[in-house]
């Protein structure tokens, strides 16, 4: 079901036609010793393999598909935090690939930050963001993050001071062990925190703790658990930053960290607030307040579009970088507050065209597709997007014999 799902978006937002998608599902077993039992189940009767035979199982995948399509654009999604970000590592320099979950999410909420910091007049270089969930995704997002800082003029060092990582033990910290090697780069130093505030005598540094002596701006909540945007935690975050950010992007509606009324009330509608599940607009103190969805529909359809349209051979973190900015720009610049922050879905084929196109301008500037003029660009995109046409059909009576 996401396999075709995520095509069908593609089709619909990216003007890629189905007859050049296909779905696929590995199954690497299974150690579910129900379905295992099961004389209907439908997968490998196997235990889940792991390790190097893992690894060997996705590179002949891998291969053979690039054996097959060398032009194809591979997007790996839903794979367990522990391999998504080795496969990409693997495979991203050497095929046209990207990981949604990670780079997709990654891009649209920068996309999403980018936008929301135009609304209020601000850079994005002045946040202080904290994130609640730093696997995969939220690291991602973060990296992405610390990047566009960078081409801001902030160092490394200075970019990475302002992010804040919050996983099940607290605030994550250089002294932490058992760390992921994408958490290591993220953590902040423990002994640089040593004059804080906490809220009890736990040495585990709360995200509680994060807001009060932080004094995050922004707040992405990836952590797909229900209810951690607290009261108390979003009006003490309001008492610190008079137009605070909050970006419960955790989905479905059911594990948001905190639904966008809740968010607009404790903050007296001061907050912009966008989420990863589609939620109506808000209605407080008489005014109204559209809720954007931060979807990766907003970015991987148009990545898509242009990879096909450039004939791209990579997807490097400048495209993505191009395609937050792109999708940025083209947000409501209307600075009332009763506006969402990102452009409706309706708008999202413009938004691919527009994205295609920056993002095969980089792919020609780095040397990944061949330079091609502004108009064969232009016309190439156009002819590469598929929109269904059905025959008009006239219905004949026929005389009985």
């Amino acid at each position: 079901g996401i396999t075709i799902g995520k095509l069908s978006l593609y089709t619909a937002c990216g003007g890629i036609s189905p007859a050049y998608t296909l779905p696929i599902t590995l199954d690497v077993g299974t150690n579910n010793q129900k379905l295992l039992d099961d004389p209907m189940y439908m997968g490998r009767r196997h235990p889940r393999i792991d390790g190097e035979e893992y690894s060997a199982f996705i590179d002949q995948f891998i291969d053979s598909v690039h054996d097959r399509w060398p032009n194809a654009l591979i997007q790996f999604e839903d794979f367990a935090q522990p391999n998504a970000m080795p496969i990409l590592k693997r495979h991203r320099d050497r095929v046209c690939c990207f990981n949604d979950d990670i780079q997709g999410t990654a891009a649209v909420t920068l996309g999403c930050l980018l936008a929301a910091c135009k609304r209020k007049g601000e850079t994005l270089k002045d946040q202080k963001i904290a994130f609640v969930g730093a696997g995969s995704a939220g690291c991602g997002i973060a990296e992405l993050v610390v990047r566009a800082m960078v081409i801001q003029g902030l160092t490394d060092l200075e970019a990475r001071a302002r992010i804040f990582m919050i996983d099940r033990q607290g605030l994550v910290t250089s002294d932490m062990v058992n760390l992921m090697d994408f958490q290591q780069v993220l953590t902040q130093d423990k002994a640089m925190l040593s004059d804080w505030q906490l809220s009890d005598d736990n040495e585990t540094l709360e995200l509680m703790d994060v807001v009060s002596n932080a004094h995050p701006s922004v707040l992405i909540g990836v952590s797909g658990k229900p209810g951690l945007f607290t009261e108390a935690i979003i009006r003490e975050m309001h008492a610190h930053c008079p137009r605070p950010v909050v970006l419960p992007l955790s989905n479905p509606s059911k594990h948001v960290e905190a639904h966008p009324d809740q968010v607009i009330e404790w903050t007296d509608g001061q907050a912009i607030v966008a989420t990863g599940s589609p939620f109506f607009a808000v209605d407080y103190a008489g005014k109204k307040f559209e809720i954007s969805q931060c979807n990766n529909s907003y970015i991987f359809p148009g990545i898509g579009l242009g990879i096909v349209a450039s004939k791209s051979s990579r997807v490097s973190d400048a495209m993505l970088m191009k395609a937050s900015i792109t999708s940025a720009e083209l947000a409501p610049v209307r600075t009332a507050n009763t506006d969402g922050i990102l452009p409706p879905l309706t708008d999202l084929p413009f938004i691919s065209r527009a994205i295609a196109f920056a993002v095969a301008k980089v792919a020609m500037s780095e040397g990944h597709a061949r330079e091609i003029t502004d108009e064969e660009l232009n016309s190439a995109i156009e002819r590469n997007f598929w929109t269904p046409e059905y025959r008009e059909y006239r219905r004949i009576a026929t005389r009985a014999r």
